[in-house]
């Protein structure tokens, strides 16, 4: 069956295109890594190699491998050899605590653990608590097998598995930023719908996808898969550097990208942005964390091709898609819901709000979750369901759409400060305090107040050079405000602490705050 034969079925898998590719364009590039390359040829053949070792190792379809490590060759292989196989993903962040991933390996049950270098070294102490057997990706370990001897021989090839639609394909955990990490199960049927999308996008033959963001997050996946599913090829960097990013795209002629709103800040901050030939591109897409105006403007302005940003959540649900490149009057905004995905706002007691109105962001769409990994309970609370009974997905975040289906976010609604029975959106704090010549970033939070319950204090890291003081910042931003939601307090900090994937981790925030007082 032809690639083009495949993807006009409702359903089919990952393994099977990338079979396809190879006897269609057998020596055309699939992944690049460094001065590494491998050809769509030599990822099938490996692929089968590692579904081979997995039935050696007892690994059965539908039960659950899990791999820590930075983004590699060896990592994406040995990922989608154990989707062909049938065998879910637990793709696992190497910045999480060994305690932390130990019990993750333990949650999703996974048979094997594949890792890296540094990985195995962090989980040295936690070692014994590990039921797992290890595959070291690099390196050697007297305890883990090295990943030539524990692949399957040349030309193995495993028996084809059927791999139903609700199969699951990946368990992706929650970053944690909102407290313990939660098993998020996808499965096969929601990867699927992002693939046929892909083409859409421009993914196919002839791309070259360029990723920085690490393999276990959701926000690499929705742009790794679709590139590989669809012909492409992906050139990996293990961590994002801003100059070797610009050095990478001009030389291997990217096309497509996916970065977190800190990386485009961090690209036009760069002094050296300008000179660098990045006419290749056809589309950036952006999400994961707040995407500023003002940035999207500066991105549009100075990068060619165009910019999309995606609004959702690994548990899937609804997704708004903001073009926006077409849409320049639109930029405070996340876009519009995705085709055949229903976005509603209820508020608190679970009712739909009218137009115009403000509340939680609820979504169904056909690339939804299965559930949360061994906590039924926790999936169900994510969950409403409309009058007619049809499944939504809770999103946590506060928005409100407008007169042109657009949607404005405006917070997490756990960060919505309740100050004095009045509501305050960081969002709208921040917006105004990035307008300030002197800030580079900046973070509002809500901390207790014996007197308004809640109050907003600021996280300001200034601009390199920059002399004012946090009074003077302070005293600039609250005249420009309501009195409700002048700030009690402004910090001045190196850095903002973020997770991996660009994520201001508001809750340390809110740790260091109370501990120095």
């Amino acid at each position: 069956m032809s690639v083009q034969e495949l993807l006009d079925r409702d359903f089919g898998t990952i393994g099977e295109l990338v079979s396809d590719h190879a006897k269609e364009r057998p020596s055309a590039l699939a992944l690049i890594q460094d001065d590494r390359t491998l050809d769509y040829a030599a990822l099938d053949a490996l692929m089968d190699r590692v579904g081979a070792a997995l039935l050696r190792e007892n690994v059965k379809p539908g039960e659950v491998i899990a791999i820590c490590a930075a983004s590699s060759i060896e990592y994406s292989v040995a990922f989608l050899g154990a989707l062909r196989l049938g065998v879910a993903v637990a793709p696992l962040a190497p910045s999480s605590t060994a305690e932390s991933l130990a019990a993750m390996v333990a949650d999703c049950e996974a048979k094997l653990l594949f890792v890296d270098r540094g990985v195995a070294a962090a989980l040295e102490p936690v070692r014994a608590s590990i039921a797992a057997a290890w595959v070291m990706l690099e390196g050697e370990r007297a305890y883990a097998a090295s990943w030539q001897a524990w692949l399957a021989p040349e030309g193995a090839e495993p028996a084809p598995v059927a791999i139903e639609p609700d199969a699951a394909f990946n368990v992706i955990y929650s970053s944690g930023t909102t407290g313990t990490p939660k098993g998020i199960v996808q499965p096969h049927r929601m990867r699927w719908s992002q693939i046929r999308r892909g083409s859409d996008s421009g993914f196919g033959p002839g791309a070259v996808t360029i990723l920085s963001t690490p393999l276990y997050s959701n926000t690499t996946l929705v742009s790794f898969f679709p590139s590989l599913a669809l012909g492409g090829a992906v050139v990996l960097m293990a961590k994002f550097d801003t100059l070797k990013f610009l050095t990478l795209s001009e030389k291997h002629r990217a096309t497509h990208t996916m970065l977190v709103p800190v990386q485009y800040q961090r690209l036009m901050e760069a002094e050296s942005f300008d000179s660098y030939d990045l006419t290749s591109f056809q589309l950036k897409f952006c999400t994961s964390a707040p995407f500023s105006a003002a940035l999207k403007k500066q991105v549009i302005e100075r990068w060619p091709g165009g910019l999309i940003e995606y609004y959702g959540m690994t548990e899937g649900g609804g997704t708004c898609v903001l073009h926006a490149h077409k849409f320049p009057d639109k930029l405070h905004t996340v876009g519009r819901p995705a085709p055949g995905h229903d976005i509603r706002l209820i508020d608190d007691s679970g009712k739909e709000v009218g137009p115009g109105e403000v509340g939680e962001i609820v979504g169904r769409s056909p690339a939804m979750m299965i559930g949360y990994h061994n906590q039924p309970q926790k999936g169900r609370d994510a969950e409403w369901h409309d009058a007619s009974g049809n499944r939504f997905i809770r999103t946590g975040d506060v928005g409100r759409f407008d007169s042109d289906g657009f949607l404005t976010l405006l917070d997490r609604k756990k960060d919505m400060i309740i100050s004095g029975g009045f509501n305050i959106y960081p969002s709208d704090l921040e917006a105004v305090l990035a307008e300030h010549p002197a800030i580079a970033e900046c973070t509002v939070i809500g901390v207790p107040s014996e007197r308004w319950g809640e109050t907003p204090i600021a996280y300001v890291v200034r601009k390199a050079g920059a002399t004012a003081t946090a009074q003077e910042i302070q005293d600039w931003f609250n005249e420009r405000i309501g009195k409700t939601q002048r700030l009690t307090s402004l910090e001045l900090t190196e850095s903002l602490p973020r997770s991996a994937i660009g994520k201001v981790l508001k809750r340390e925030l809110r740790d260091r705050y109370v501990a120095a007082r």
